[in-house]
C-alpha cells in the first residue's frame, strides 16, 4: 500500500527548522561579532598592554653605590666588579644535588654552603641566592659550557662593596649587607617613591655612615625595557633609562689620624673622639677593638660571627658611641665651671683638703692625701677630691644636672651616626623614673658627693665628653658633632654641603671660661700630665682621670694586681690644643689601664703632635705605646706627611 505524504506539513516543518538554524547561525555570528568588538574595541588597550608585556620585560637597573671619602679625598669605601654564581631555589629542584654537581665545576667550600643556607632563610624561594662569589674567568667558562645541566642556576655580574683599609674606621663607616626579611617587611611602609627606587636592590647600609647616609649613597634606580622570546630570553633592548650613581659622601674624618690612634691602642680596649671645636667636625672616632666590615658584604659565616659576637672584648660594640663610663676626674673642670656660672663658688675661694671628707658619719678618702688649702685653679691642677666632694654637696644633684645637660652629658648629641646612647646624667626625677621601689626612688644626700668627682651614677660616652670639652674650648659655643661634610654628584660634579644645625651659645662668661682654661693648662704644665707633655711644641690644656670599672667598698685600698684585668680602673684624659686658640679637642679612655696620665694622656699627646706638628711616632715609640709603656715620645718622630700609608685604595669600577 503506497504511503501518502503530507507535503504541506513537511514543507512547514522544514521551513521552521531552517529558520531555527538560521537564527542559531545569526546568533552565533552575533556573539562572535560582539566578542570581537569587546576584545578589539572595548579591551583593546588592556590587551595590547598584555601582549606588549608578554613580548617585553621591564628590568630595574641597580645604581652604583656612592663612594665614601675622608677629608683629604682618600677613598674609604668603594666598589669592585665580580661574577657570582646564583641559584633560584624553586627552579633548581633538589638543592643539595644541584650544589654537589656544581662543586664539580667550581670550588664550593663548606663556608659557601653555610652562607647560602643562611641567606636562603632570609630570602624568598623565587629570589636568586649566591652560592659563590668572585668567580675566576676559568670558572665562569667551565660553568657556561655546562649551563644546560643546571636549571635555575645562572652567573650574574655584580658590584661588591670594598673597604680598602679593612678594620680601620670600621665603626664609623659601618658596612652594607643583604636585605633580610625583617628589613623587607619594614620597607613595605616606605613611601611608594622610595620603595620603587629599591626595585632590584639586594643590599642596604647596616651600620655607621653606610646606614645613616643610605639615601644619598644608594642613588636612583634605572630601568631597561627588553624584548623577550617566548621562552623569556632577552632578545634586544628596546628602551632604557640609566641609573644614577649614588652621591660621594665626604667625611670630616682624617683616616691617617684614625689609623694612628687605632695602632697606638694595640690589643687594648677603649675609645677616642677628636673634634674640631670651631665647627663640630669629627676628626677621629675610634673604638677598639675593631672588626673587618668586608666580612659582612657577602654575608658573614657562622664561625666569624660567633667569634665577633661572643668575644669578651666586644669588637662589635662602638665604644665611642655606645660605651658609657664614669668620667672620673675629667668631670671636675665642668663642675668648677658650674660653680662659677651658678655663683656657688668663686675662683679664689680656698677649701682645706686634709685628704678626707666627712659626711653623714662616713669618711670619704682621697688618693692624693693631704693637699692643704686649694683654690679653684689648683683644685683642677692637683685633682682635689675633697674640693669637689664639698662643691657637689653645696650644689645638689638637680643643680648639677641642669648645668651639665646643655653641655651634652647624658644627652643625645645628634651626631650623624645611628645607635648613639644617652648614658646617665642623674637627677632626683631620673631616679624616681628608673627605680620601682620607693626606697630606691629616694635621692640621698650621700649619693651627691661622689657625683662631684665623676663617679656614682654618672655614665657618659666618650662622644659626650669630647663634645663638652669642645664647647669649653670654644668659649661656650656649641656645634653639633658631625662626620658628613659635603656630597658630590658623580654625574654633574656639583658639591653640596651637608646641612648642619646652627651653633648655640651657652652663655658662659669669658672670665669663668678663662679660669677653667688656666686650671687645665696647669694640669699639663705643672700637674698630673706635665711629664706626658714635656717638650711639646704647643701649649695644651687637659685633665687626667681614673674611673672605677667595678664598685669597691668605701675606703678599700685599690690594688690593680689583685684584680682581674677587666675589673681594673679605666684611664681617661680630656684635652684641647693649642690652649689659647684650640683647633682640636679630644676625649680618650683606655679600659682597665689605671692612671689617666699613664695610658690615656700619652695617646692624646701623639694626637696633638700629629694634628698640630705633623709628627708621627717613631717605630720604637709606637711599639712602646701599644704596650702601654710610653708616657713621653721615644726616638725621633717621623714626618707624618711623608709616611707611606694609607695604601692606595681600591677605586670603584663598573660591572663587567
Amino acid at each position: 500500500m503506497t504511503e501518502i505524504r503530507n507535503m504541506a506539513g513537511d514543507s512547514a516543518r522544514f521551513q521552521r527548522r531552517l529558520i531555527v538554524i538560521a537564527l542559531a547561525v545569526l546568533l552565533g555570528f552575533g556573539l562572535l561579532a560582539a566578542r570581537l568588538y569587546f576584545l578589539q574595541v572595548v579591551r583593546h588597550e588592556d590587551l595590547a598592554d598584555q601582549a606588549e608585556n608578554n613580548r617585553t620585560a621591564v628590568v630595574p637597573v641597580v645604581p652604583n653605590r656612592g663612594l665614601i671619602l675622608d677629608r683629604n679625598g682618600v677613598v674609604l669605601a668603594s666598589n669592585y666588579s665580580a661574577y657570582t654564581l646564583e641559584i633560584t631555589p624553586y627552579k633548581a629542584g633538589k638543592l643539595e644535588d644541584t650544589i654537589d654537581r656544581l662543586s664539580e665545576l667550581v670550588e664550593i667550600t663548606p663556608r659557601d654552603r653555610r652562607r647560602f643556607k643562611r641567606l636562603r632563610e632570609d630570602s624568598r624561594s623565587f629570589d636568586s641566592v649566591p652560592i659563590r662569589t668572585r668567580l675566576t674567568d676559568e670558572e665562569v667558562a667551565r660553568f657556561t659550557a655546562q649551563r644546560y645541566r643546571f636549571p635555575g642556576v645562572e652567573i650574574k655580574a655584580r658590584l661588591f662593596r670594598s673597604y680598602p683599609y679593612g678594620e680601620t674606621g670600621s665603626h664609623v663607616l659601618g658596612y652594607i649587607g643583604r636585605i633580610n626579611q625583617a628589613e623587607k617587611t619594614a620597607m613595605e611602609d616606605w613611601p611608594d617613591e622610595d620603595l620603587a627606587n629599591y626595585k632590584g636592590t639586594e643590599y642596604i647600609g647596616k651600620l655607621g655612615i653606610e646606614q645613616s647616609y643610605e639615601k644619598q649613597l644608594h642613588g636612583q634606580t634605572g630601568v631597561e625595557q627588553m624584548e623577550t622570546s617566548a621562552g623569556g630570553r632577552a632578545v634586544r633592548r628596546l628602551a632604557s633609562h640609566p641609573a644614577t650613581p649614588g652621591d660621594t659622601v665626604v667625611l670630616s674624618l682624617d683616616i691617617k689620624l684614625q689609623r694612628l690612634i687605632e695602632d697606638m691602642y694595640g690589643d687594648r680596649r677603649g675609645a677616642v673622639v677628636a673634634i674640631d671645636p670651631r665647627n663640630g667636625e669629627v676628626l677621629a672616632l675610634v673604638s677598639k677593638p675593631t672588626f673587618d666590615p668586608n666580612l659582612f658584604v657577602e654575608g658573614i659565616d657562622v664561625e666569624s660571627w660567633k667569634e665577633l659576637n661572643e668575644s669578651i672584648d666586644k669588637p662589635l660594640l662602638n665604644r665611642a658611641l655606645r660605651g658609657t663610663y664614669p668620667p672620673g676626674s675629667t668631670y671636675k673642670p665642668f663642675m668648677a665651671l658650674a660653680a662659677l656660672q651658678t655663683g656657688k663658688r668663686g675662683p679664689a675661694v680656698q677649701v682645706l683638703d686634709p685628704g678626707y671628707f666627712n659626711f653623714g658619719g662616713r669618711r670619704f678618702g682621697s688618693p692624693e692625701g693631704y693637699l692643704g688649702y686649694v683654690d679653684m685653679r689648683r683644685s683642677i691642677q692637683v685633682s682635689s677630691n675633697i674640693y669637689y666632694y664639698s662643691l657637689a654637696n653645696e650644689m645638689g644633684v638637680d643643680m648639677i644636672h641642669d648645668f651639665m645637660a646643655p653641655l651634652g652629658f647624658g644627652q643625645i648629641t645628634g651626631i650623624d651616626l645611628g645607635g648613639e646612647v644617652r648614658g646617665v646624667l642623674p637627677s632626683t626625677d631620673w631616679k624616681r623614673k628608673t627605680y620601682r621601689k620607693a626606697a630606691q626612688q629616694q635621692w640621698y644626700a650621700g649619693e651627691t658627693i661622689s657625683l662631684g668627682i665623676g663617679q656614682g651614677y654618672n655614665a657618659f660616652t666618650m662622644l659626650q665628653l669630647a663634645d663638652a670639652t669642645a664647647i669649653v674650648a670654644n668659649n661656650g659655643i656649641k656645634h653639633t658633632p658631625h662626620l658628613g661634610v659635603r656630597l658630590r654628584n658623580p654625574v654633574t660634579g656639583d658639591v653640596t654641603p651637608v646641612e648642619q644645625a646652627a651653633p648655640v651659645d651657652l652663655g658662659f662668661k669669658p672670665a669663668n671660661v678663662a679660669v677653667i682654661r688656666e686650671g687645665l693648662v696647669s694640669v699639663v704644665s705643672a700637674g698630673t700630665a706635665r711629664g706626658v707633655f714635656a717638650g711639646a711644641g704647643y701649649q695644651a690644656a687637659g685633665k687626667t682621670g681614673t674611673a672605677q670599672a667595678v664598685g669597691m667598698a668605701q675606703n678599700a685600698k685599690y690594688n690593680a694586681k689583685a684584680l682581674e684585668e677587666h675589673q681594673r680602673d679605666h684611664s681617661l684624659f680630656m684635652a684641647f690644643a693649642p690652649a689659647q686658640n684650640p683647633q682640636i679637642a679630644v676625649a680618650v679612655i683606655v679600659e682597665n689601664a689605671g692612671w689617666g696620665a699613664g695610658a690615656a694622656a700619652p695617646i692624646a699627646r701623639r694626637i696633638f703632635d700629629y694634628w698640630l706638628m705633623d709628627q708621627y711616632p717613631s717605630e720604637q715609640d709606637m711599639l712602646a705605646l701599644r704596650q702601654g709603656k710610653a708616657t713621653v715620645p721615644i726616638g725621633k718622630p717621623r714626618q707624618a706627611s711623608d709616611m707611606p700609608w694609607p695604601p692606595a685604595p681600591v677605586l670603584a669600577s663598573t660591572a663587567p
